[in-house]
This record gives C-alpha cells, structure tokens and sequence, in this order.
C-alpha cells in the first residue's frame, strides 16, 4: 500500500515491515533514530507498550492509550493514532455522518478505544458498548469520562435485553471484535439483524475476509455495509499527514491493499 504510493508520488523512499519480539522493543526504537528513519508504523502487540519509549505522545493517542503512527523529527520521537481518524473518514467517503446518530460498538479493545473516542468527538447521540466482558467494556465508559468527551455511553452483554434495545435504536453498528476473521469466516458478533432499523449501516473492522458472515447478512437485508479496507487504507493515508505534511494518495493505497488482499492464500 505505501510503497505503491511512494511510487506513485515519484518519493525516493521504502516501507519495510519487521517482526519485534516484545523484549526487544526498546532496541527497536532506539533503532529509529540511529538508522534515521522518517516515521514507523506500529501495530500489535505493541502499540501500548511503545508509548513509553517515546519522547512525546499527541493528546488524542494519550487519550486512546495507544500509538499506531510515530515520526521522527531529529531523533525526537512523537507518536499519533490515525485509527480513529481513518475510521471516520471512511465513513465520510460513504456519506455517512454520525452526529445525532445511536451508535453500537461490539467489543471493547485497543480498536474499539480508538474508535470509541472519536465517535464522541464526532458528537454521536448516544454509544452503547456491548461486550463479553462487562468490566473491560465499563473501563472504556470510564475513560471517555476522563477524556472530557460527553457522550452518553452505556454498557450491554451480548443477547441481554439492554442489547437488544440499544440494537433497536442504533443507526451505525461497528464490529470491534475478531468475530468472522479469516479463517472463521463463519463467526458472527450478531446473529440476529432483524431488529436494526432500515437505514442503520453495519460497520466491521475486518478486512479479511472483505465481506464478513455480519456484512452479508446486513446486505441482504438491504442495510448500507462497509468493510474494514476503508479504515485500513484510510488511517494510512492519515500517517502520511504525519510523516510528510500530506494526505496519502487513497486511491492508489485502496487499489495495492485490494490487490494483496486479494492474491493473499
């Protein structure tokens, strides 16, 4: 994805990828600065712990509690997180904006945090976060709180009344979870869509496979669906904003991410 748009913008530069053992985190990072790189992204496992080997955290990513972008400005560290950002975005793209709207989040991970954030920012009427975990989905409620992000956020389990009411009303639903990624391409975070309203639109972070069991389902019942490859190219294209003073070029990001997802076995 990058390195078709390195090319595509004539840009003398490589994105590399490199597996980190946790142990050797620290190393890594002080590798930035000795190997002079401009900017890394950061994924799992590590976009928690790397914070603390940072010399400076954004606000927003202090808020999420995770870096998924960092730059290098002199051997001066900074890390970001475009993934809330990317996540909006690509809601824009498809002319949906989420002020006013009820929102549904299923699951209550680093993603969900993320997306979680900016959906109060955004000015959403009302979040609620269903979750197999009651006290990790109540800790998130509790940090949009120290955040100073009002919104009126509301915990469920999954098939408890409270679900099924929130289900009801919710204009976006997003699958935070792992449910329905290959190879269980079978998994499902909600069996049951029936109870959506008719222009609710079903969100789902994964992007492989590129239509989930949950977004199939949501098509057929004639319900807008977006897949994950939108935040992915997206919060991408936003890391660009960091690393060069611009926006990636997202379509030539999309085309390279939908190639490789596509020859991917």
């Amino acid at each position: 994805m990058h390195n078709a748009a390195f090319a595509a913008q004539g840009m003398h530069a490589l994105y590399g990828v490199f597996d980190v053992a946790p142990e050797q985190l620290p190393q890594a990072v002080a590798g930035i600065r000795a190997l002079g790189l401009c900017g890394v992204n950061v994924t799992i496992p590590h976009k928690e712990a790397v914070m603390a080997y940072l010399d400076e955290v954004a606000p927003t990513a202090r808020q999420v509690g995770a870096v998924n972008t960092i730059v290098n400005r002199g051997g001066r560290l900074i890390g970001y997180n475009t993934d809330g950002w990317g996540f909006l975005i690509s809601l824009e793209e498809r002319g949906v904006r989420v002020a006013g709207r009820k929102v549904v989040l299923l699951g209550a991970g680093g993603a969900a945090r993320a997306i979680a954030l900016h959906l109060a920012m955004a000015g959403v009427a009302g979040l609620t976060i269903i979750n197999r975990s009651r006290a990790r989905a109540e800790f998130l409620v509790a940090d949009l709180a120290r955040a100073n992000q009002p919104v009126a956020a509301a915990v469920a389990e999954p098939g408890s009344e409270e679900a099924a009411a929130a289900l009801a009303e919710a204009r976006l639903v997003v699958n935070c979870t792992p449910l329905g990624m290959a190879p269980d391409v079978e998994q499902t975070p909600l069996d049951d869509l029936s109870m959506l309203p008719a222009d609710a639109v079903v969100y789902d972070t994964i992007y492989r496979p590129l239509e989930t069991r949950l977004l199939r389902t949501a098509r057929q019942r004639g319900l807008l669906t977006i897949n994950g490859l939108a935040m992915l190219v997206h919060q991408g294209a936003c890391s660009w904003e960091y690393w060069f003073g611009r926006r990636g070029p997202v379509d030539v990001m999309r085309a390279a991410a939908l190639a490789a997802l596509e020859e991917a076995p």
